[in-house]
């Protein structure tokens, strides 16, 4: 790989101010000297590196210009890939991108793979394996929030921890592996009290950023939430109200909504889809009938219901065919059209849930209005505090299903070791778990510790002394 020279597009398709053209490897200054020309007439590999340089890009079999561009210049190993590099910022239109491409392959490079430029970057040590799959993050980031997240995971913060993690584990080895290794010095090295006593605190720090999982994917994949009741008791206009905007007709004939409608909405950071269902009861319409079968096959996918009672109504059967859907998913209840004559309270919807929940938490239940507006704002609140285990502003968070399956590898494997100090087990099991340990924190970052074993023990045991 370190022969060939790659190129690729580096901007989106389609028409704009500026296309890119990122050219990298062993080759990049030769391409750059053929095919661009400075104003000082000067060679671009004669350059300095990290400026730019204005001149004209030019086929050197008939002398037609291209395009007039800007030349970005940056010299191993300070760059993104740690290899030489060469940017054409240029006009961007498809015509000028594809017509520089076809120079910058005419005179020695390829076409990089999807992936590639960082791929290099892996690969050449500049970034680790959760760095570089934070770059997928940062460019898919839907909110804020979302690119926080994979902005503090680029710079490192996730693999600081994963680090150091990684060295409190590899000591803990290197103890083990002394006492395997140099069993003739009869040396007190392995206290397996203190030992057991240093592992549990690691395995506690793996249980924090494992407890950040299901918020990290809620962030990156955003929350799913349904909104089901009867006809007319208020859904649609509750999904109108949430999003801003009139999405779902709205009328007062019981039915109107035959199929679930879903968009998305940016709830402080999550990107939270929300579903408005058909309303839920016995009818004799197919194509409601139809409708219906879908906010039941919605219940399975949610994240969250949100069930929405009509408080100038008494509660009647399908209110309480619904109601006892609760246990399926974590739920929030919408007490609606309280600006009318009561018909159903609170105490009244509470006193039904306490027969109908078994979760032995108390249901949340919020009064809403569509028509007077009230209630929105506090029910968006409680969207997030019912599914929400941490604040999201925090630095670290696990939004990769892959770093997760690692850590919980991880967190085995410590836990293995634990068992075995505490039953006072052959040093031989126990290094076998923590170098098992190594290993699941290694597949987060992409590299192997255990050839650093060795280096450690002579380092904090001076064996040769």
């Amino acid at each position: 790989m370190d022969a060939d020279t790659i190129t690729a597009v580096a901007t989106p398709p389609g028409e704009g101010g500026i296309g890119i053209i990122r050219v990298s490897g062993p080759s990049a200054f030769q391409i750059a000297d053929h095919i661009f020309r400075t104003a000082s007439r000067l060679l671009p590999s004669g350059l300095k590196s990290h400026t730019l340089t204005y001149g004209r890009i030019l086929d050197p079999d008939n002398g037609q210009i291209v395009d007039q561009a800007l030349l970005g210049l940056m010299r191993a190993p300070h760059s993104y890939t740690t290899e030489n590099t060469v940017e054409f910022n240029c006009h961007g239109g498809n015509a000028v991108l594809q017509q520089v491409m076809l120079l910058t392959l005419k005179y020695g490079a390829r076409v990089a793979e999807p992936g590639e430029f960082t791929k290099r970057a892996f690969l050449n040590g500049r970034i680790d394996l959760a760095q570089a799959e934070a770059v997928a993050d940062l460019i898919r980031a839907k909110t804020d929030l979302a690119r926080q997240a994979a902005a503090n995971q680029l710079v490192g913060r996730l693999s600081e921890q994963i680090h150091h993690l990684n060295e409190q584990t590899a000591d803990l080895l290197a103890l083990v592996e002394a006492t395997i290794d140099f069993p003739e010095e009869e040396l007190d090295l392995l206290d397996l009290k203190t030992t057991s006593q240093k592992a549990e605190q690691i395995a506690e720090q793996l249980d924090y950023l494992l407890q950040t999982a299901g918020d990290g994917r809620l962030l990156k994949e955003g929350l799913k939430i349904a909104i089901l009741g009867k006809p007319n008791v208020g859904k649609s206009s509750l999904l109108n109200s949430l999003l801003a905007v009139d999405r779902a007709i709205v009328t007062d004939i019981p039915g109107t909504t035959r199929d679930t409608i879903e968009e998305t909405l940016n709830l402080n950071g999550i990107p939270v889809h929300l579903v408005d269902t058909a309303g839920i009861r016995q009818t004799d319409d197919p194509i409601e009938q139809i409708g219906v079968e879908k906010s039941h096959a919605t219940l399975t996918e949610a994240d969250l219901l949100i069930i929405v009672v009509d408080a100038s109504m008494p509660l009647d059967e399908s209110d309480q065919q619904i109601l006892e859907k609760v246990n399926l998913k974590p739920a929030l209840f919408v007490l609606n059209k309280v600006d009318l004559p009561i018909q159903t309270s609170s105490v009244d919807l509470l006193n039904h849930l306490t027969g109908v929940t078994q979760t032995g938490i108390a249901p949340t239940i919020v009064q809403t209005s569509m028509i007077q507006q009230t209630g929105i704002e506090d029910l968006k609140e409680r969207m997030l505090a019912q599914v929400l285990d941490a604040d999201l502003s925090q630095s670290v968070l696990i939004t990769n299903a892959r770093h997760e399956e690692a850590l919980r590898a991880a967190r085995t494997a410590i836990a293995h070791a634990i068992d075995s100090m505490k039953a006072v087990m052959s040093a031989e099991f126990i290094a076998l778990d923590l170098r098992a340990t190594l290993d699941g924190l290694g597949d987060i970052v992409g590299h192997t510790t255990n050839d650093d074993i060795l280096g450690r023990i002579f380092a904090q045991f001076c064996i040769g002394k």
